[in-house]
């Protein structure tokens, strides 16, 4: 079993032959995003205190996004949008590319946009990636997002971009 599991982890875990995964790491077409509406200073109001609201606003999320890109660190806000977009996956041959993906980019050590998780998180998300799942990032993401909550969103209403939104 042990053996099997190893098998399956290096499979997921193997770097491309050709630079062509790189290219094209999903067939279908990018998902255009949505013409967010800018909020009223009431809904705005609500994301100081809810970052889960914030995150469901096309708006917010993007406020958010842009925030954390002026401070160099929005791989976590990412890497909680991937795990939503990886959620809504129906077909397991795109949940494999997109949790492969997922690993790659957020996951696995020295990864470009590697995420702040402790390893028991990291070792719980790589044991769910042998077969992938709706849920394999499900503990990963649920860190990403506390430490988030904690972190990120209070400089966030501390910011110029949301003091513009609540004018």
């Amino acid at each position: 079993r042990a053996k099997e599991i190893k098998m399956k982890l290096g499979t997921l875990l193997q770097k491309p032959d050709s630079t062509i995964d790189f290219i094209i790491p999903y067939p279908e077409k990018p998902e255009k995003p949505p013409k967010a509406q800018k909020p009223s200073s009431e809904e705005a109001l609500q994301w100081r205190d809810s970052l889960e609201k914030l995150l469901q606003n096309p708006y917010g999320l993007a406020s958010f996004l842009s925030f954390l890109r002026s401070e160099f660190s929005e791989e976590n806000a990412e890497f909680w949008v991937a795990c939503e977009d990886y959620k809504k996956t129906k077909s397991p041959v795109k949940m494999a590319e997109k949790a492969k993906k997922i690993y790659e980019e957020f996951i696995q050590t020295e990864a470009p946009k590697e995420v702040n998780i402790d390893h028991f998180t990291k070792a719980v998300t790589m044991k769910n990636l042998v077969e992938p799942s709706s849920t394999s990032f499900d503990m990963a993401q649920k860190r990403i997002f506390a430490l988030m909550e904690k972190d990120s969103l209070p400089r966030f209403v501390r910011s110029e971009f949301y003091q513009e939104l609540i004018k």
